[in-house]
This record gives structure tokens, sequence and C-alpha cells, in this order.
């Protein structure tokens, strides 16, 4: 796991491990390695696909270079609410399933992170007010939407964020509170700007060869410990919203919606990317996206 040991994904992926080691009655053990302690985030999908590791947990979107559909759920400001993140999951499930078997791989479940904002170490309220700010990337969204507003992209893990922005490799992102919250970024950040432009998922996945190892009825209990990780991993997400905003707040950050003039420019590059994203996607992202409007 790529977060630290704290972070609600990384509880709620440690949950899942004692489920399924106390459901099969430690036939099948899981032990979580969090803030990529075994492979760092951008190796564990490779890790676990080649079987270096038998199970993992990713950030999907940030292998939008694979398959431009990892990156449904990082389309800004199409699902802005946990309302319609499910809704967007329910529709590209099957897709994305089918995808990451073909590549080894069998998804398990997959949790959302609170809606994102931007974050800065300035007042920020015009898109001109970005040019030449270091902004740290996770995924080929979050680069676009750098290059868009004239900011410069760095590529950072999360496990890194705490000394990319001490040393200054990077002077803003756009993330959850909860990310925020977890590296102090109060430390060296003054402003996070709520502008709910996407919920992007970490997903939980197995090596497949792994999976088809197993006998039935240790493959349910997999399942069923997967259906109630999801669950709590959404409701920890839910409460862990306001929780983190406060956490910012009290570290002394200025935490409060992005200005209207703001948002309509962010919206703009918002349509350029959907349209970029679909062109990329072809039948499959329109497919996933007309079923989730539909819903």
């Amino acid at each position: 796991m790529a977060y630290s040991a704290t972070n609600f994904h990384s509880v709620t992926g440690a949950e899942f491990g004692k489920c399924v080691t106390k459901g099969t009655g430690g036939e099948l053990e899981i032990v979580t390695h969090p803030s990529g302690s075994l492979f760092k985030g951008n190796d564990i999908k490779r890790a676990v696909q080649t079987g270096q590791a038998p199970i993992g947990e990713r950030i999907l979107s940030a292998h939008q270079n694979e398959n431009p559909v990892f990156g449904v759920d990082s389309i800004p400001f199409l699902a802005t609410s946990f309302e319609a993140s499910e809704k967007l999951w329910e529709a590209a499930r099957p897709e994305l399933e089918k995808i990451l078997e073909e590549q080894n791989l069998k998804l398990l479940y997959a949790v959302p992170w609170p809606p994102q904002g931007l974050y800065f170490k300035k007042e920020v309220n015009a898109v001109a007010d970005m040019k030449g700010v270091k902004f740290r990337s996770y995924n080929t969204a979050t680069a676009r939407l750098a290059e868009l507003a004239g900011m410069l992209p760095v590529q950072v893990e999360a496990a890194e964020i705490s000394q990319a922005f001490a040393t200054g490799v990077a002077e803003s992102m756009i993330s959850s509170g909860a990310t925020g919250y977890d590296r102090k970024v109060w430390e060296h950040l003054t402003h996070f700007y709520e502008v709910d432009a996407w919920l992007p998922r970490n997903h939980v996945f197995v090596n497949k060869d792994s999976w088809d190892g197993l006998d039935d009825a240790t493959k349910n209990v997999v399942l069923a410990c997967a259906d109630m990780a999801a669950y709590a991993g959404l409701w920890r997400s839910i409460q862990y919203t306001d929780f983190t905003l406060k956490g910012l707040r009290d570290g002394g950050m200025s935490v409060a919606p992005a200005g209207d003039s703001l948002k309509g420019e962010l919206q703009g590059f918002g349509e350029t990317m959907t349209n970029e994203w679909l062109e990329k996607a072809g039948a499959q992202g329109k497919a996933i996206v007309d079923a989730f409007k539909a819903k």
C-alpha cells in the first residue's frame, strides 16, 4: 500500500486483511505494508501483475497511460459528490474488471478519496495567479490540469509529499483534505480551496494466478471481506472529509470554497479534459459515461 498506516485507505486495507485471515481460520493470511515500504506507489501494480506481491492497492488513474479507462474517476467535474462517485464506479466497474483481468489482475474492491481541492502557499483568485507555480501531479489528469493553468507539473508520490513541499520541489497540488491532513501540509502551504473536482479511487487487486489457486470457499471469504471493506472505506471517506478540513483549519490553513471566477475557469478546463478523455477512451469510455449519466 502506498499511503501511511494512519490513512483511512490503509486502515481499511488492514481490516480487510484481518477479515480474510480470520474468515479463513488463518489458511490465507493477508498482511499489509503501508507507506510504500514493500514497493513504491508507482511500482505496486506491476509488482502484483508479475507476482512479486500477491495483492496490492493502487490509485488506477496513475496508470492512464496504459489504458485511458483507468482515468475515468479523474475526469474533472464529471462526478463531484460521493453519490455520483458511486454511480460512476458502478458504470465503470465491469470494464475495469475486464481490462485488469487481461493484465493478470482480479479486482476486489475500490474506495473513493474525499473530493479533490487545490492547495497553494498563497491566495489564488484566478487561473492567472497560478502561472509558473510548481504543481505536484500524481496522474495524467493532474499533469494536464497543471499544463492548462500554466503551472509546472512535478510527479510526486504520496509518501514523498512532505519532503517535496519542504524542499520547494513542489509548491501546490490538487488532492483531498485527507492527503493534506495526513502529510501536515500546513507546515508549508497556506490555502486550501474546495473545488470538488473529482473523487479518485484506490483499487485493491490480487494477482490472478494467485486468485485462481484459491478454492471456492476461500474466494467467497475474500469477496465477502472485500464488500465489507468497500462499505467501510466509503463511510470512512465521507466522515473523514469534514474531519480533515477541520484539521487543516486547526493547522492554520485558510480553507474555503473557490471563488466563482476561479471555479468557472476550472470548469472550462474540465470540459476540455472531458472531451480529450472521451477521444482517447473511444467507445469504451463513451459507454461508461453514458451509463453513468443514465443512472
